[in-house]
């Protein structure tokens, strides 16, 4: 039994009620196991062990100014998406050759990471983003959520590349709003004692606001 997407209906954008013209790309939200606790897209705050798992929906509604709405639910996160015309989508859609009956497969999958995906599984169905921005011609900023230095992250990402820039839409790779990113705030504080940035989120916050299209 494929692993689908927690949210795959809402992957192709035509159930928003918006024209959108912002578009943010993340990887994969799996439906099984029941660890995954997100309600929606970057809904899943804590991780197994109590710590926080993602800061996306504290540092996105600070970019515009406004309270983040980490302990918010999906109706305030998709009220906040709709004022700002934000589409949110991912990479995957399904893992095809994951098993529900494989103990190991449920445990790579809860742990929500990236390079498990990529190393332990072979069969996936593909969201296709430069249709997307076809399909919607008002999306005029388009970031992914991770970065593409290894080469199956990177095949996945280059058609959208080309595309926004032969389109001339803004596009850029934010650094991941997920527990990836702690290596980073610390090299930064180590390497700058002088601008030391005490929570994970602000540093998130700084880097993003260096690549945001305003």
């Amino acid at each position: 039994m494929p692993c689908n997407h927690k949210f795959k209906k809402d992957l192709n954008l035509d159930r928003l009620d918006f024209e959108p013209e912002t578009l943010i790309v993340g990887t994969f939200c799996p439906e099984w196991p029941d660890a995954n606790t997100a309600q929606w897209f970057y809904g899943r705050i804590l991780d197994a062990k109590g710590n926080r798992s993602n800061s996306f929906w504290d540092v996105l509604p600070r970019i515009y100014n406004e309270p983040g709405l980490l302990h918010a639910n999906p109706v305030d996160w998709k009220l906040f998406c709709k004022k700002h015309r934000i589409a949110l989508t991912d990479l995957i859609s399904a893992v095809d050759d994951a098993d529900a009956g494989n103990k190991e497969h449920n445990k790579i999958l809860a742990s929500m990471s990236d390079d498990a995906l990529e190393y332990n599984f072979d069969d996936f169905e593909y969201v296709d983003i430069v249709r997307l921005l076809q399909n919607n011609p008002g999306i005029k900023n388009v970031y992914l959520t991770r970065g593409v230095t290894d080469s199956f992250w990177r095949h996945l990402w280059n058609p959208v590349m080309q595309y926004c820039n032969r389109n001339q839409l803004h596009d850029r790779i934010l650094l991941t709003p997920a527990g990836a990113n702690l290596y980073q705030h610390e090299a930064h504080n180590a390497d700058n004692p002088d601008d030391v940035i005490l929570l994970v989120e602000d540093y998130i916050l700084r880097r993003w606001q260096k690549e945001w299209h305003f």
